[in-house]
């Protein structure tokens, strides 16, 4: 699946927490059911990202790795338990 996201947000470089509170901050801002790619640098921050995202209940749609970083596609969905 190589979905078409909506909005895109460049945090390479930007270290954790910020770049999870920045992606959190963005998703929402968005409209429900739409897709965002955010651009993290590998390591700590694609290691750390994904999983706060899904803690704080968004869905996690596919990561893809590039050379040099990774590109996290979530949605903009908060999934309710």
């Amino acid at each position: 699946m190589n979905a078409n996201p909506h909005e895109q947000l460049d945090l390479r470089g930007t270290p954790c927490p910020l770049n999870f509170v920045r992606t959190k901050l963005r998703l929402e801002k968005m409209p429900p059911n739409q897709i965002l790619e955010v651009w993290l640098d590998k390591g700590e921050p694609i290691e750390q990202v994904p999983n706060s995202l899904q803690m704080s209940g968004y869905q996690i749609l596919q990561t893809i790795e590039h050379l040099d970083f990774c590109a996290l596609q979530v949605s903009s969905a908060q999934i309710l338990e």
